[in-house]
């Protein structure tokens, strides 16, 4: 009986297992969000699946994210033509006039959301602390999440393989 359990439990496993290795890039999928802007538009996130996305849940006082704001706008700047979407999406307790003070002195040079709400927080996972960020492959999959500052090497990694 206990070798049958144990054979079992292996072929459970190794079935785990292949089921991971020949999965679709990324496990979860994006939250279908409307994402409003500072500049009054809408960002619907379902209509940017077949591109990839770099979507960053950030505050004003939050040191780490205005350090990240530099890389942010550089890999907008090298990857925009070729259709990376940068989003990055101020907390629902940031004042709209902060975050585009912000914007301004900082040269924010990628869409910018305002989630006065709470919903776009809500939809990634009731996202609490800042500098939180997901990386979207172009068929709409979560293949990089992390809450602090990002490892910027894997982001490119996959940015390399998809553009």
């Amino acid at each position: 009986m206990r070798d049958l359990l144990i054979g079992a439990f292996v072929m459970v496993l190794l079935g785990g297992l292949l089921a991971l290795w020949l999965a679709p890039e990324g496990l979860r999928p994006m939250p279908r969000v409307v994402v409003p802007t500072l500049d009054q538009s809408r960002v619907d996130l379902a209509s940017l699946e077949g591109r990839p996305v770099l979507i960053t849940f950030w505050a004003t006082t939050c040191v780490s994210c205005v350090q990240e704001i530099p890389h942010l706008r550089e890999l907008h700047d090298r990857y925009h033509e070729r259709g990376l979407k940068v989003i990055g999406v101020a907390m629902a307790y940031d004042p709209p006039e902060q975050v585009a003070e912000m914007a301004r002195r900082r040269g924010i040079n990628y869409t910018v959301g305002l989630d006065a709400t709470g919903e776009v927080a809500a939809a990634f996972g009731d996202v609490r602390l800042t500098p939180t960020s997901f990386l979207i492959a172009p068929n709409g999959r979560i293949v990089y999440q992390k809450v602090g500052e990002m490892d910027w090497q894997q982001v490119e990694r996959h940015l390399s393989r998809w553009l």
